[in-house]
């Protein structure tokens, strides 16, 4: 089965990007509603990402300079408290950085086996371009 980055993108990462906001809004002390409403979904959504039925596909903590952005991207969230499609499209931007980065290679891999992470630099290759600034301030979190 043919599966394109943008279906990645949308059942895989993006859900693995909402996640990752849900647990570091967790961890900062916020409760399931107080992220629900910040996040402009149900609380049962939210329940939903912490008990690892939504969003499990990846692990975005293992990728530092990632997990710093979204780290960045919690504290504004909690501090301004964005409308929705400001959450959309800060975690939309957030998606394809990963996608940008090769995160989600194995996980596209998995699905569609007749892709090769290794010849296969399609996401790279254009968003790259397209995030170059993102890119570029994204490397001040790798350490």
């Amino acid at each position: 089965m043919r599966v394109n980055a943008f279906e990645v993108a949308a059942r895989y990462v993006y859900p693995a990007v909402r996640r990752r906001i849900v647990e570091i809004l967790r961890s900062m002390g916020l409760s399931q509603r107080e992220i629900a409403r910040l996040l402009h979904v149900t609380q049962s959504a939210v329940s939903r990402y912490l008990s690892m039925e939504r969003g499990k596909s990846l692990d975005l903590s293992r990728y530092r300079d990632v997990d710093s952005y979204l780290r960045k991207l919690a504290l504004e969230i909690a501090s301004k408290h964005p409308d929705e499609y400001c959450i959309h499209a800060l975690l939309v931007k957030a998606t394809l950085i990963v996608l940008a980065r090769g995160y989600a290679c194995r996980i596209h891999a998995e699905i569609d086996p007749s892709i090769d992470p290794k010849r296969c630099k399609v996401c790279a290759k254009i968003l790259a371009k397209a995030l170059e600034s993102e890119l570029r301030n994204l490397n001040e979190y790798k350490e």
